[in-house]
């Protein structure tokens, strides 16, 4: 007897824990609040002598960010970060994006070397790298490298916090990070 009036009400718990889940109320932080980001969303700048070549550029997803990661062969150069529409380097033509906001990398580094050669070869100029199913970019496209400068674009869902810093690899080389918050927190 006592069997059957558990086995009765086993389906009412489940539907009480599964309503309880998707409300948010069971203990847990949702992620936006445990991310904590406090970066905002004015310009970033570094500023550094070198004479650094663009070798790669990638992106990567995060559970509280999208991440964009130039990998560079040499110490990092000077570089800005800033939301502002994206016009081709040297032609100053406008380059539409997808997303509600646009942020633009500019950095003193070529993705050329002394004798005019690419050091970072590109396939696709408006789609540098696959960013489908990323919670944060829509577009990641290539604005050009003219007079020592490069310049990229990258669309992103809405005027969200980023940061960017620089790490130093083994061998000489260096990366600069630019990480784009999911949320606001």
């Amino acid at each position: 007897m006592i069997h059957s009036r558990v086995a009765g009400k086993l389906p009412a718990a489940l539907a009480t824990l599964a309503l309880v889940a998707s409300l948010g109320i069971a203990g847990t932080a949702p992620a936006s609040a445990a991310c904590g980001t406090t970066w905002g969303s004015l310009p970033k700048a570094g500023s550094a002598s070198s004479s650094a070549q663009v070798a790669n550029v990638r992106t990567g997803r995060h559970d509280c960010f999208d991440r964009m990661v130039v990998d560079l062969d040499g110490k990092a150069p000077s570089y800005s970060v800033k939301y502002a529409p994206l016009h081709g380097i040297g032609s100053g033509h406008p380059i539409p994006l997808r997303g509600n906001a646009d942020l633009r990398l500019i950095m003193d580094a070529p993705s050329y070397d002394r004798e005019g050669q690419p050091t970072y070869p590109i396939i696709d100029r408006s789609e540098l790298a696959n960013v489908a199913g990323y919670q944060t970019f829509r577009q990641l496209a290539w604005a050009g490298s003219y007079e020592g400068q490069t310049l990229i674009g990258l669309g992103v869902r809405a005027r969200l916090p980023f940061r960017t810093f620089v790490l130093d690899v083994p061998g000489g080389g260096s990366r600069l990070v630019v990480d784009v918050a999911h949320f606001w927190s």
